[in-house]
């Protein structure tokens, strides 16, 4: 019985017994009936909660786990193949999951069809939760509880040259190049899309996009490790399992090697309003670097941890423009990303991020 399906219509009783024993979750039971019900706010994938019904006592058996699965949009399903999401997320619950601090679902089922990225992702459900809203923004106390989990993600591999072995990582390296030639295009769209709504001083921010990209893409001077690359509310659950775990992190889709500040700026850039960054973002930031001392980080000062801070405020803009032209537009993912562009060009101009990335 082969348990990779893109297709949670077919899950039955049956097929969740196994995947449970083969993870070694159940040993005696059976599911005797299960309940799909959709969950979360996942752009290029579905997720699904099944709740579980068993054959006979098993107070260690999950009542409920989620699954993943690629999106049923065909528009999203095209960007996920395209850029790698689904193999990238498949490879960090199976390869790298465990070999970092940060708080994540356990993994119980992870498999991928190389050749159609068809995939299958049977995770642990950390219900009771707060979700994080990317729309209504978060409290300075969890930005505090973010930028600790990030620390805990960066800190285990930093300047682990390992890394770039990663088969996903490789082949991702060899797509830069066709990032950077389709990039005009998109931007093009966006404009064409979102002039008039958004702010002229940010298109203007946009357009320096292309000429800056290559420079930034291939830097090499900060050190490196696992990035999360999307990390922000709407990836986030807060008081994890009834407050047993303070945040978990979610959508490994956009995994990949580079400097670990990134996500910082990024979560800061989208997830609280401009006017609260600017007064609270140097402690949020001295914050992280400290974690990252605390966790074995050396070489590594707060000179430059600030530095990188300020010139890697571009991702935010990329992800903003890039993400808006590559899933099925909704009113929802219209106000998200205009939110996390306009977050990250009002960082941008604040820092003069673009300066950085200037011959």
């Amino acid at each position: 019985m082969n348990l990779l399906t893109a297709d949670p219509s077919r899950i039955d009783p049956e097929w969740m017994t196994r995947a449970l024993r083969e993870a070694g979750v159940i040993d005696q039971v059976r599911v005797t009936d299960l309940a799909c019900k959709p969950v979360g706010n996942g752009l290029v994938g579905d997720s699904y909660r099944f709740r579980l019904t068993y054959d006979g006592e098993a107070p260690n058996a999950p009542l409920s786990v989620i699954g993943k699965f690629p999106a049923a949009d065909p528009d999203s399903r095209r960007s996920g193949s395209a850029h790698m999401l689904y193999v990238r997320e498949v490879a960090f619950y199976r390869e790298l999951a465990a070999t970092v601090a940060i708080n994540t679902p356990r993994p119980i089922l992870a498999e991928i069809d190389p050749a159609t990225d068809d995939f299958t992702l049977i995770l642990e459900d950390l219900a009771p939760a707060r979700q994080g809203d990317q729309l209504a923004g978060c409290s300075i106390a969890d930005c505090q509880t973010a930028m600790a989990e990030a620390a805990a993600l960066h800190a285990p591999r930093w300047n682990d040259p390992t890394l770039d072995a990663v088969h996903c990582f490789v082949v991702a390296a060899g797509r830069r190049k066709d990032f950077h030639a389709t990039l005009p295009a998109i931007i093009g769209h966006y404009k064409e899309r979102y002039r008039g709504v958004i702010e002229p001083e940010f298109l203007d921010l946009i357009d320096r996009l292309p000429d800056a990209v290559p420079r930034y893409q291939s830097e090499q001077s900060t050190p490196r490790t696992l990035q999360h690359a999307d990390f922000r509310l709407d990836n986030i659950l807060f008081d994890v399992r009834g407050n047993t775990r303070p945040m978990a992190t979610l959508d490994w889709q956009t995994l990949t090697v580079g400097p670990g500040i990134v996500d910082v700026a990024y979560f800061l850039s989208a997830g609280i309003e401009p006017s609260e960054r600017r007064l609270h973002e140097a402690d949020l930031v001295r914050s992280y670097h400290s974690e990252l001392i605390r966790r074995g980080v050396r070489d590594y000062g707060w000179d430059q941890c600030w530095r990188d801070y300020r010139r890697y405020t571009l991702h935010g803009i990329m992800m903003g423009v890039v993400s808006a032209l590559s899933v099925q537009r909704s009113e929802r993912g219209d106000a998200l990303f205009l939110k996390m562009t306009r977050g990250a060009c009002a960082q941008a101009l604040d820092h003069d991020g673009f300066a950085y990335w200037q011959d």
